[in-house]
C-alpha cells in the first residue's frame, strides 16, 4: 500500500463517519459536495469528519484509486465506502442511509 492509500485507509478506519469532499462542510466547493454536506445534517450527523481534496492532491488523486470509484465527494460509514452524492441522495430518500448512520459499528 503507498504512503497516500495507508494515509486514506487510516482516515476512513479512525472515523465513524468521512466525506472527501472539494471544499469544506462550511464552504463547500462544488455543487456535488454541497449537497453531501446538506444530506449528512438533514441525517443529524454530529460526528462528521471531512477531508478537503483540494488540500492534498496526492489523496485527490489517490482517493479515486483507494474505492475504485471516479468521482469525489466519497463518503464513507464505519470504514466501508457507500457512495457519491448521488448515492447518498437516493440512499437518503429511501431511508438506507439514516439506517446506517444508526446502526452501531
Amino acid at each position: 500500500m503507498s504512503d497516500v492509500q495507508q494515509r486514506i485507509d487510516e482516515l476512513v478506519k479512525g472515523h465513524r463517519v468521512v466525506l472527501f469532499m472539494k471544499g469544506t462542510a462550511q464552504f463547500p466547493q462544488c455543487g456535488f459536495s454541497g449537497r453531501a454536506i446538506q444530506v449528512m445534517k438533514a441525517c443529524g450527523v454530529n460526528d462528521l469528519k471531512t477531508f478537503n481534496v483540494f488540500d492534498d492532491e496526492e489523496v485527490r488523486q489517490g482517493i479515486k484509486d483507494y474505492a475504485q470509484w471516479p468521482t469525489i465527494p466519497q463518503l464513507y460509514i464505519n470504514g466501508e465506502f457507500v457512495g457519491g452524492s448521488d448515492i447518498m441522495m437516493e440512499m437518503y430518500q429511501s431511508g438506507e442511509l439514516q439506517q446506517m448512520l444508526s446502526a452501531p459499528n
